[in-house]
């Protein structure tokens, strides 16, 4: 995972806790963000890392082959069918199945797959018997909303808290603008080596087209840039006329009346009015969209240091401020934390002078390593 930024350093802590447990994960991220990359390195710093890593894509495979794809099958059970095969779990035994794209499976694959993770038996297509208990690490990935899913009777919620015990997600490209210059650098020396080219630089003012880019397609889309340049590059550098033309384009395209009010609905001191003069929960306005990555961990931070000026650094206060439930405390404070969102609050206190002075809810602010 290479990477400067606040969001792929809680990433990397994320994947060490992962590694040092033989606990399901799941991972979820746009396309292109690395979900594979993550799963990679679970495995790899884990306990298994001398076992197979199996991976299957679950949407690249018909629902119809999927089940013996996954838990394989006996001779004569199917057309083709000529000799008695092993299924992707059998050949994790003792390692780590990687299911990509786990949202894009059917409901009765589902279903054989909820037996597996409770009985660690399979059935073989075509066969009477089961195998006997199998050893397998479960990490599964999707670029969809799988609560979302739930909600709509498309996806078990049983497999869904079965799958979600370690959940790790996956920041956009566009949400660590910091780590597109290490990213390209990075690709540019890799295909530089490949295609036995001399390795190209940046300009300063491509690296600035490259960085203000939206980059839909995340990471896999820069790596294609970057291959793209280094075989399109003569001249030893990269300049802006050397960069595609979406690249460009997105640069000089002025945004529409409704991206503008759409941004604006989402600014920092919008959503603190919402919250302080129209009602609104900070679960409502700034959680859901976060989670949803329309906001990102600087707005947060920012809709909390505003927050934080309101309440002179008092962040039980804080709380009741942004319309939660006061046993909502400690939850805030773990969604900050997890998210490298929390502001220090000392800068903020009224009474640095004089400590005693300070109310009592908010010498136990003081107490929480989290947000001190």
């Amino acid at each position: 995972m290479l990477g400067v930024s606040a969001a792929i350093r809680a990433v990397e802590e994320e994947v060490e806790h992962a590694a040092r447990s033989g606990a399901k994960v799941l991972i979820t991220g746009e396309s292109g963000v690395g979900k594979e990359v993550v799963a990679r390195l679970i495995h790899d710093r884990g306990a298994r890392r001398s076992a197979p890593l199996v991976t299957i894509n679950c949407a690249g495979i018909p629902d119809s082959l999927l089940e013996s794809e996954m838990f394989g099958h006996v001779r004569g059970s199917f057309t083709d069918a000529h000799r008695d095969r092993a299924g992707y779990l059998e050949r994790a035994d003792g390692g780590t199945i990687f299911m990509d794209e786990i949202g894009e499976m059917s409901l009765r694959m589902q279903a054989l797959l909820l037996r597996f993770l409770e009985t660690g038996e399979i059935q073989r297509v075509g066969s009477d018997r089961r195998v006997q208990s199998l050893d397998v690490r479960v990490i599964a990935a999707t670029h969809r909303r799988l609560i979302d899913l739930v909600a709509e009777k498309r996806f078990r919620e049983d497999l869904y808290y079965r799958l979600n015990v370690v959940h790790i997600n996956v920041p956009p490209l566009r949400d660590r603008r910091d780590d597109v210059l290490i990213l390209a650098k990075h690709f540019v020396e890799q295909f530089s080596e490949t295609h036995r080219t001399e390795t190209p630089e940046f300009t300063p003012e491509a690296f600035d087209y490259l960085a203000n880019y939206r980059w839909p397609g995340n990471v896999r889309e820069l790596r294609n840039v970057a291959e793209r340049l280094v075989l399109r590059c003569r001249s030893g550098a990269i300049g802006v006329d050397a960069l595609p033309r979406e690249i460009l384009a997105e640069a000089r395209t002025p945004p529409t009346p409704a991206a503008i009010a759409a941004t604006n609905a989402l600014a920092p001191a919008v959503l603190i009015e919402r919250m302080l003069s129209g009602g609104s929960s900070f679960w409502s306005v700034v959680y859901e969209p976060f989670m949803a990555r329309d906001l990102t961990r600087r707005d947060i931070r920012e809709i909390v240091r505003i927050g934080l000026e309101q309440t002179r650094g008092n962040y039980k206060l804080l709380v009741t401020t942004f319309n939660m439930a006061p046993t909502d405390y400690k939850k805030f404070l773990n969604f900050l934390r997890k998210y490298q969102c929390h502001v220090p609050f000392q800068a903020f206190r009224m009474a640095q002078a004089h400590p005693s002075k300070a109310p009592a809810d908010a010498q136990a602010d003081e107490k929480l390593p989290a947000i001190a």
